[in-house]
């Protein structure tokens, strides 16, 4: 896959579809590899006429690993946070929207529908803050505002997700890959056993175990300050997707979010939680086609 440098990286991407088409751009959420993003679903905003990139996000696949960075102890950045303190990290979740920018840039692209998931919904919603010029659209999959008070994770879920492979060896990595997406996986719509070890062998395969680079993701998510009073000046059209039972950024976070954007739409998928398994895509991709095409379809009558 192509790569480009971009905001002082290199980033490795894929693009889907005509060149000449509204471009939609994916952001992934934390340790996630671009091709978590469902072939299926970038096929599927394809056929209804959109260009589809999605990327690795710095620290993560393909992408620049930045190994000349320190990995914070989380537990101390945590404390500093709760503290009312500002920890010094290697980088913030601006950092990593201003990387999704520069990839734009790299690309030749003015302007994008820009959709995250999980922390990859974070990203996009400060591109959406920070760059409104860049941002035709915005669309929020299982993410949220940061605001405080809202409702954690499951610590069960957490643990799953955040817990280390019993070694560095292939199936080692695999099991632990297994583990976390069961503990995430959407009760309404689960992938089979088949279709999660295709995942994770997939994953494994394609990038070393590199586990401080998901330290210092994680240490950016941590200390990000709450955007509620930032997304009250987003005017771009905006959609937000969430799972009625994901257990790891329950639904009040996307409720929040909708809240916080004027004339945002609010979809909540019953038995979808943190996953984008090959069952639930054509019910994810039915409200963001049609709301893409909807900001389309204005933009030509405007």
């Amino acid at each position: 896959m192509p790569q480009v440098k971009a905001n002082g990286i290199e980033i490795e991407y894929e693009s889907f579809g005509n060149e000449a088409d509204p471009v939609v751009l994916l952001i992934h959420g934390f340790a996630a590899q671009m091709t978590l993003w469902p072939v299926a679903l970038c096929e599927g905003l394809v056929a209804r006429g959109f260009r589809v990139i999605r990327f690795d996000n710095r620290d993560v696949g393909k992408s620049t690993h930045l190994l000349d960075k320190n990995a914070p102890q989380l537990r101390e950045v945590i404390a500093q946070v709760v503290a009312g303190q500002n920890p010094l990290v290697p980088y913030r979740l601006e950092d990593m929207a201003a990387d999704a920018v520069g990839l734009l840039d790299a690309l030749g692209i003015k302007q994008a529908h820009i959709v995250g998931a999980s922390m990859g919904g974070m990203i996009a919603q400060l591109v959406a803050i920070h760059y409104p010029a860049k941002t035709r659209s915005l669309v929020s999959i299982m993410s949220t505002t940061a605001k405080r008070g809202l409702p954690q994770a499951k610590p069960e879920i957490m643990a799953a997700l955040v817990a280390p492979p019993a070694s560095t060896g292939r199936e080692d990595r695999i099991v632990a890959a297994l583990r976390a997406w069961r503990a995430m996986g959407n009760p309404g719509y689960p992938d089979s056993d088949e279709q999660l070890r295709a995942r994770a062998e997939r994953e494994v395969d394609r990038s070393p175990w590199e586990p401080t680079g998901f330290t210092r993701q994680m240490a950016a998510i941590i200390v990000a300050p709450p955007r509620n009073d930032l997304l009250k000046d987003v005017h771009a059209p905006t959609l937000v997707v969430h799972g009625a039972d994901d257990g790891l950024v329950p639904p009040e976070g996307g409720k929040d979010t909708a809240d916080s954007i004027p004339g945002a739409e609010l979809v909540i998928v019953p038995g979808m939680a943190h996953d984008l398994s090959e069952p639930l895509v054509p019910v994810v991709l039915k409200p963001i086609g049609a709301f893409l095409t909807k900001v389309e379809a204005r933009a030509r009558v405007g």
